[in-house]
């Protein structure tokens, strides 16, 4: 028995062991790139998956059948997430940063212009605009099934959930895409290195985003949520807003006015 309001966690292994496998397929991805081999990055893959899988269903079975998701707690892990995406926006910042700090004073390498001389830029009308236009509509759904959640309207909140995460998995697709056709590469000046660097770290927020969402789909259909008490589902809607604004700036900064 306890007579406070705090969480005090017990004792885990996913910690020490998720900080391994990711040195594991930190490892496997240099050794990928170098020796183009990519077993071990695939292994460590699977282990920080299952890693994540378990740690996950230990939280859940804390806040859901536990109880130890006081509304103490929960203030806390909002307080968390808030601080967390912050941290995300300096993240992406950086990358603007350097993105203006080249492309407002090109140097003599990249022949005084941007974008440098031998770059053809993507036409920002085609499927950047598309991926525009599915991120905007998926802040939408994701929208309206928080707002059928707090009116306890089970139905809505699957559908809502439901074509946030169809519209995830899309963008990734169509990112996917435009990569495998872009006219040049990460290598190619600054320009390339910008470009990737930047709509690369995106679309990995939209597949951690995509799992996010999706997991919370997983506990909605298993009556995790109630009108009241569901945080899990809130800090995985703040992520997709964060996602979607990120893509707006990136849109129109390398895109649209980059090109």
């Amino acid at each position: 028995m306890k007579n406070h309001p705090f969480h005090l966690v017990d004792i885990s292994p996913w910690p020490i062991l998720g900080a391994l496998s990711a040195m594991i397929t930190m490892i496997g991805l240099i050794k990928w790139f170098h020796f183009f081999n990519s077993n071990l990055f695939m292994l460590g893959t699977i282990i920080t998956m299952s890693i994540m899988y378990q740690w996950w269903r230990d939280i859940v079975r804390e806040g859901t059948y536990q109880g130890l998701h006081t509304y103490t707690v929960t203030m806390g892990l909002r307080w968390g997430m808030i601080l967390f995406i912050t941290s995300e926006v300096f993240f992406f910042v950086s990358f603007f940063w350097g993105f203006f700090h080249s492309s407002l004073s090109p140097s003599v390498e990249l022949g005084l212009q941007w974008p440098p001389v031998g770059i053809t830029a993507f036409n920002p009308l085609e499927i950047p605009l598309l991926n525009t236009l599915i991120l905007l509509t998926s802040g939408l759904t994701v929208t309206w099934a928080h707002h059928s959640l707090m009116e306890n309207n089970y139905s809505m909140t699957t559908q809502g959930l439901l074509l946030t995460v169809v519209l995830g998995i899309y963008f990734t697709i169509l990112q996917g895409y435009e990569y495998v056709e872009a006219p040049f590469t990460i290598s190619d000046s600054v320009y390339g290195s910008s470009f990737f660097m930047a709509t690369g770290f995106h679309g990995l927020h939209v597949i951690i985003g995509t799992t996010f969402l999706a997991v919370c789909l997983i506990r909605h259909i298993h009556n995790h949520f109630s009108s009241i008490h569901h945080f899990g589902f809130e800090a995985a809607a703040w992520y997709w807003h964060f996602v979607d604004v990120v893509w707006l700036f990136l849109y129109i900064s390398l895109y649209w006015w980059g090109s």
